[in-house]
C-alpha cells in the first residue's frame, strides 16, 4: 500500500465478490451483527471507565488518602494515556494481525481496571488509569476500521454506528448505572465489573469476530505523510474543535443545571441527551453512505440550535430539554460520521488517519475539561453555551469548504474500502 492519495478514488466501484486471499467484509451482503456487537461493547466499556471515577470521586478519595480534586486526574490520566501513545503505538503494531492486536489491548484494559479496583496507593492507582488509557487508544484507534472491513461498502457506514454506538449508551446509561453500582456496593466492585465485563468480552471476540492481516513491512504508513493526504486535515481539525466544544458544556454540565436551578434533574436531562444520541446513530447508519457531508453539517447546525437555546431561553425549563434533546441529535452520529469520513479520505492510511483522530479526540476532551474550568472560575457557567457557538462557527466553515475531500457531498466507495485484496482472515 502506499500513502500518498488514490487518484482513482473518484470512481465509485462495487464491492469484490469474496475469494480465499480477501476478507470478509469484501463480498458478503449482510452486517455481522454479533461480531459488530462485540465492538460496540469494546466501545462502550471503554468509554464507561474513562468518566467512571467522576460519580465516585468521594470514595475514591477516601480510600486513596488524596483530595478529591486529585483523585479526579485519574480522568485526566486515562485520556493523557491515550492521547501521547495512540499514533506510535498503531504505527509500532501496524503489522499484528487485527484479532490479536484487539484482544491485546482489551486483555490489557483488563488489567488496568483489576489494579485500579485493587489498589489503595494513589500513585499506582494512576500508572494503572494511564495503562487503561493506552490500551483504551489501540483498541479506539483500531475499532472504526474494523468494523468498516467485516462490512461490504455499501454498508460500511452502517457497520460504524453500530460499532460506536457504545459512546452514547456509555454516557447516558453506562455512568449513572456504575455510579450507582459504587454507591450501592463500593467503587471498586464497579472497576471489578468493568474488568468482569471485559474477560467476558475478550470471549465473545475470540468466539464471533473475524481475523484481518496487519500491513507488510513496506506498506506501514508514515503519518507525517498521511496528513498530506487531502481531506485528512479538515476532518482532524473538526475532530478537534467540535470534541472541544461538546466537551466544555458536557464536563461541567451538572455545575451549569445547576446554576440554573435544575440540578436535581441533572440525570433526567442527560438520559434524554443519551436517547436523542442514539436516534442519531441509527439516523446517520441509514444515511451515512449517500449523506456524510449533509449529516455533518446538520450536526453541526443542531448542536448550535442547542446551545443558542441554552444561551438565551435557558429560564424555560421545556426549552432546556429540548435543547437536551437538539444536542444529542447532533452530536450522536458524530463519532461515526467522524470517523468515517478520516477513513474515507486516509485510504491506504486509514488506521494512521485513524490513530490521529483518537489522539486529538483525546487532547480535545481533556482541553475542554481544562477550558470549562477556567471559564466557570473567571466567568460562570452561563459562558458555557456561548464559547460553543463561537468554536462551532469555524467547523461550520471547513466542513463547507472541504466538499471536494473531507467532506463530499457522496462517500467513494474504493476510498471505503482502504483494504487490498492481499489481507485476508485467518
Amino acid at each position: 500500500m502506499s500513502t500518498a492519495p488514490d487518484t482513482t478514488a473518484t470512481a465509485p466501484v462495487a464491492p469484490e465478490p469474496r475469494s480465499s486471499g480477501q476478507g470478509q467484509g469484501q463480498g458478503q451482503q449482510r452486517l455481522p451483527l454479533l461480531a459488530l456487537l462485540a465492538l460496540a461493547t469494546a466501545v462502550f466499556i471503554t468509554s464507561l471507565t474513562e468518566t467512571l471515577p467522576a460519580g465516585l470521586l468521594p470514595a475514591m478519595s477516601a480510600d486513596l488518602r488524596a483530595s478529591e480534586s486529585a483523585t479526579g486526574q485519574t480522568v485526566t490520566v486515562y485520556a493523557i494515556g491515550t492521547a501521547l501513545t495512540a499514533i506510535p503505538l498503531t504505527a509500532a503494531t501496524a503489522g499484528w494481525r487485527r484479532k490479536r492486536l484487539l484482544l491485546a489491548a482489551m486483555g490489557g484494559f483488563a488489567l488496568a481496571n483489576t489494579v485500579t479496583a485493587l489498589s489503595s496507593v494513589y500513585e499506582l492507582t494512576m500508572a494503572a488509569r494511564f495503562l487503561a488509557g493506552v490500551a483504551a487508544g489501540l483498541a479506539w484507534a483500531l475499532l472504526a476500521g474494523y468494523a468498516r472491513r467485516m462490512a461490504p461498502v455499501h454498508l460500511q457506514g452502517k457497520a460504524i454506528a453500530v460499532a460506536m454506538a457504545g459512546i452514547p449508551v456509555a454516557l447516558s446509561l453506562g455512568v449513572p448505572a456504575g455510579t450507582f453500582l459504587g454507591d450501592a456496593l463500593g467503587w471498586r466492585v464497579a472497576f471489578l465489573a468493568m474488568t468482569g465485563l471485559t474477560v467476558l468480552l475478550l470471549l465473545w471476540i475470540a468466539a464471533a469476530v473475524p481475523d484481518f492481516a496487519g500491513q507488510g513491512r513496506g506498506e506501514r504508513p508514515r503519518m507525517l505523510r498521511t496528513l498530506r493526504i487531502p481531506g485528512v486535515s479538515p476532518v482532524l481539525f473538526v475532530t478537534l474543535v467540535f470534541v472541544l466544544a461538546h466537551t466544555i458544556l458536557y464536563a461541567y454540565i451538572a455545575a451549569y443545571l445547576d446554576d440554573l436551578g435544575l440540578g436535581g434533574s441533572t440525570g433526567l436531562i442527560l438520559l434524554v441527551f443519551g436517547a436523542a444520541s442514539l436516534a442519531s446513530i441509527w439516523i446517520t447508519g441509514a444515511l451515512i453512505h449517500d449523506r456524510l457531508r449533509g449529516l455533518t453539517v446538520a450536526g453541526a447546525l443542531l448542536v448550535a440550535v442547542a446551545a443558542a437555546l441554552l444561551a438565551v431561553l435557558s429560564d424555560t425549563t421545556a426549552l432546556v430539554y429540548a435543547a437536551a434533546v437538539l444536542w444529542g441529535l447532533g452530536w450522536g452520529g458524530m463519532p461515526t460520521l467522524l470517523q468515517t469520513a478520516v477513513g474515507d479520505a486516509g485510504g491506504a492510511s486509514a488506521d494512521a488517519a485513524q490513530a490521529m483522530l483518537v489522539t486529538l479526540w483525546n487532547a480535545a476532551m481533556a482541553a475542554g475539561g481544562i477550558v470549562g474550568g477556567i471559564l466557570l472560575d473567571a466567568v460562570g457557567s452561563e459562558s458555557f453555551p456561548w464559547t460553543v457557538l463561537l468554536l462551532l462557527l469555524p467547523v461550520l466553515a471547513v466542513v463547507l469548504y472541504a466538499r471536494g475531500a473531507g467532506f463530499p457531498a457522496r462517500r467513494n466507495a474504493i476510498a471505503a474500502t482502504p483494504e487490498s485484496g492481499s489481507e485476508g482472515r485467518a
